[in-house]
């Protein structure tokens, strides 16, 4: 096992960004940036044991500043935070007191704003123990970063160990009471980017969802089966969505209030036979097949698009904060927030 670090650019005040690629003794390396805790490559086996990267990302820090990309920003293998997904028109009231956040998706607040963790600096350093290599990122944001209440500091553990697991693990304490809801953001093409994700075949076990209106929770939870939406087995994600012009979004409803480790999903690919088991700490899953995704032109070549990759974000619902009945997103301080999320490639039968 090892970790390889390398300079991976400039931002524009100068700051130097850097990138840490870990491997496992089975090969498996995965790329990640200290700028947005960004997960740019996971290099991982097919069946002939051919490596490819299963993930969407760029190799050098320009494709994440470029304008094609951040004027359609898909949030390409990024931490988001302070509180991934939408709130409602950016409202909330927290111990009595209301907040405006900034609306910047449609009519609503999506995945921490304008400049979100996706788009902060972290701090990193490397980690190594027996049978795993790590990259730890640390963030402070300030009292009213994004208008949030609270200084949060926060990290994102990343880890690889030899079952090719990449362990995700979020923590975070607050000087105040405010909300916290972390995600990753990786879209992953199991073909190494060659197809799109319509053929893959995916499976996730929850029986329910939450009811969306123009993307909002109603509040409503309602059951998958007899809808397009169900995966309870396994089938090619395109199957079902000649009733969606524009593909999958919405959370997933996981029997995991008591926030124990649980499986929470299965993507594989038929003609690589490659595979990515997830399992997550969550209460929710997000599945969202990548309709908005931009073509770019990259060194000449045509890339991404719609449906070249598929994002399965383990977290909280959309818009907790505003729905009572829903797993709280509060933070206060002397808590701990802590989740974990595994996502394991291997191949499949």
């Amino acid at each position: 096992m090892n970790i390889q670090k390398e300079h991976f650019g400039k931002l524009a005040d100068g700051s130097d960004v850097f990138l840490f690629t870990l491997q496992n003794k089975n090969g498996i390396k995965i790329s990640i940036t200290n700028y947005g805790a960004i997960i740019t490559s996971v290099m991982a086996p097919d069946k002939e044991g051919n490596f490819e990267n299963i993930v969407c990302g760029f190799d050098s820090l320009e494709g994440y500043l470029s304008e094609p990309y951040v004027s359609n920003y898909p949030y390409f293998g990024a931490v988001c935070g302070r509180v991934a997904n939408r709130i409602a028109k950016g409202k909330f009231t927290l111990e009595g007191k209301g907040y405006q956040l900034a609306v910047n998706n449609g009519p609503n607040h999506l995945h921490g704003g304008l400049v979100g963790f996706d788009k902060r600096l972290w701090s990193a350093e490397t980690l190594e123990t027996e049978g795993k290599v790590g990259v730890l990122l640390s963030l402070e944001s300030p009292d009213c970063e994004e208008n949030y209440p609270g200084k949060l500091e926060v990290t994102c553990l990343y880890s690889l160990n030899n079952d090719n697991e990449l362990v995700i693990d979020y923590n975070a304490h607050t000087d105040q009471t405010t909300i916290v809801n972390l995600t990753n953001h990786s879209y992953f093409n199991l073909t190494g980017g060659k197809e799109n994700i319509l053929n893959h075949e995916l499976l996730i076990p929850a029986t329910t969802m939450t009811e969306l209106d123009d993307m909002i929770p109603t509040g409503e939870i309602l059951p998958v089966v007899d809808t397009p939406f169900n995966f309870r087995q396994f089938k090619a994600i395109g199957r079902d969505m000649g009733q969606l012009p524009t593909g999958y979004d919405l959370n997933y409803v996981l029997d995991n209030i008591s926030g124990r480790l649980m499986f929470a999903g299965c993507l594989r690919e038929p003609s690589s036979k490659r595979q990515v088991e997830v399992y997550t700490t969550q209460p929710g899953i997000q599945l969202y097949t990548g309709y908005w995704i931009p073509e770019l032109t990259i060194n000449g070549e045509k890339r991404f698009g719609s449906y070249s990759g598929v994002a399965l974000e383990t977290q909280h619902y959309p818009d907790s904060i505003n729905h009572p009945e829903f797993p709280s997103v509060v933070l206060k301080p002397g808590q701990k927030y802590h989740e974990q999320t595994i996502y394991k490639m291997m191949l499949s039968e």
